[in-house]
């Protein structure tokens, strides 16, 4: 115990000398089988003011609050359908943290699955939310918070602010059963990479192994970096503790190109380079004019008056300027450049395009 808090001492002084531009590995990287498990349920909500399901529309709703009635004792007649404009079908989904124990509290979303209107006001009814393995793991309850609204006149007008039809809870789902997890087991942990690099992942078991030792940790690949372990669980979260406050610099990413041809967003990566190619780009402006002239006859002529049409074409094309790329230019070159045509972002699609059919563009263009 004495060397694991001197080993702690030296990690910690040199954590603090760390570089500014390190991150954490607890940024950059999870331990693997620590994750979240995602939980979804079936439920009503009750106590709407008259917007909840048309049930001639939905029958599920009716169905599903004639089985509630039911396991209270409470049998309705035969072919009965009762007009519930105060009940809404909705679906329940929650995420269960890591290391979450019964008797914990989580946030739920509620959304509605028929035709209601909207959840404002309305109060989840018991609800079991189960994993994918089918077991329950939380039992969610409670008042919804609803940040929509939506406003209806009798003329058929309407107003709607954000979505009324879904909502949360807050703490609205209590944990029943916690979901086992590999932290505790083996030799070994491993770090996942968020984003695979080889770099990072040589880096990351270089700094452990400075600090740990030689031998402690090794890349498994890109994207894992498998750390050897103590097997006591306590001495465990306290070595987990060390090794996510280590500091490194991360690998730089891959020279990328990024345009969102739907909203005109373009970005460009630092590491972006352009081989010698010359550019120009100029668009042409073709205008097409209507106009009817009115061929009046004197007053002594037996002519008769007449329309008779007339077309005026114009046609315009900017006179812009060849800007020529040198070898290995950098971005802020390649901005400079482009800036000084005045060209718009659909403009650049299309350079930024033609530069990687010609290839000198040493990049990777993504379109999204």
């Amino acid at each position: 115990m004495k060397q694991l808090t001197r080993i702690l001492m030296l990690v910690f002084l040199a954590l603090t000398s760390g570089l500014a531009s390190a991150e954490r590995i607890k940024d950059i990287a999870s331990v693997a089988g620590v994750r979240s498990n995602q939980l979804v349920g079936y439920g009503l909500v009750m106590g709407l003011d008259g917007s909840g399901d048309k049930t001639s529309q939905t029958p599920f709703t009716v169905q599903t609050f004639k089985n509630m009635l039911a396991q209270f004792g409470i049998k309705m007649p035969p072919g009965s359908n009762p007009k519930l404009k105060n009940v809404a079908a909705v679906s329940v989904h929650a995420e269960l943290p890591p290391f979450a124990k019964p008797g914990q509290k989580i946030d739920v979303t509620v959304s509605a699955l028929g035709n209601a209107k909207s959840l404002r006001g309305g109060s989840l009814l018991m609800t079991e939310l189960k994993g994918i393995d089918g077991q329950v793991y939380a039992i969610a309850q409670g008042n919804l918070v609803v940040g929509g609204l939506g406003v209806a006149g009798a003329d058929g007008s309407k107003v709607t602010i954000n979505v009324p039809t879904a909502g949360r809870i807050p703490n609205g789902a209590l944990v029943e059963r916690s979901v086992p997890s590999s932290f505790a087991r083996g030799n070994s942990l491993v770090f996942n990479l968020k984003r695979y690099d080889f770099t990072t992942a040589k880096r990351v078991s270089e700094a452990i192994n400075q600090l740990m030792g030689p031998g402690v940790a090794k890349a498994l690949d890109g994207g894992s970096v498998e750390v050897a372990a103590p097997r006591d669980t306590a001495q465990r979260v306290t070595y987990m503790s060390v090794l996510e406050n280590i500091e490194i610099l991360p690998g730089e990413a891959p020279a990328k190109v990024i345009i969102n041809s739907r909203t005109g967003t373009i970005v460009i990566g630092q590491n972006v380079r352009v081989s010698p190619a010359a550019v120009t780009h100029g668009s042409m402006v073709v205008s097409i004019t209507e106009e009817a002239q009115v061929s009046q006859p004197n007053a002594f002529g037996a002519g008769e008056t007449v329309v008779t049409p007339q077309s005026n074409i114009d046609v315009q094309q900017e006179n812009n300027k060849m800007f020529l790329f040198q070898p290995g230019v950098t971005l802020a070159e390649i901005v400079q450049a482009v800036n000084q045509v005045g060209a718009a972002p659909g403009d650049l699609m299309a350079i930024l395009e033609a530069l990687k059919e010609a290839g000198a563009l040493r990049a990777e263009l993504v379109v999204i």
